[in-house]
């Protein structure tokens, strides 16, 4: 699996900012199919730092209500994963809206 498609995007929300401030964890959406070998590998890659810990989540789409007027009107997002990756001391990442 080629190391780009496995960290998908960073995860930017109040808890993961707190967590990157106080912990140095940061957290990413991941590739489904993807370990914790390959998500360490990728973010060291990518990043050119020192992964000290990984933690996956895996998490279930949501049913959504979709379209207008009567009929089934049911939709549903992807299943998704979660990865927070610890990084080793004075480690840092410049985080963006793209990886």
């Amino acid at each position: 699996m080629d190391i780009r498609h496995i960290i998908k995007k960073p995860v930017v929300t109040e808890k993961a900012t707190i967590m990157k401030e106080k912990n140095n964890k940061y957290t990413f959406v991941v590739d489904k199919g993807a370990n914790k070998f390959q998500i360490k590998h990728a973010i060291e890659a990518l990043f050119n730092v020192k992964v000290k810990s990984v933690h996956t989540s895996n998490y279930a789409g949501k049913s959504r209500r979709v379209g207008m007027h009567g009929g089934s009107g049911l939709g549903y997002k992807s299943d998704w994963k979660k990865a927070i990756v610890k990084l080793g001391e004075g480690q840092e990442i410049q985080l963006t809206d793209e990886v």
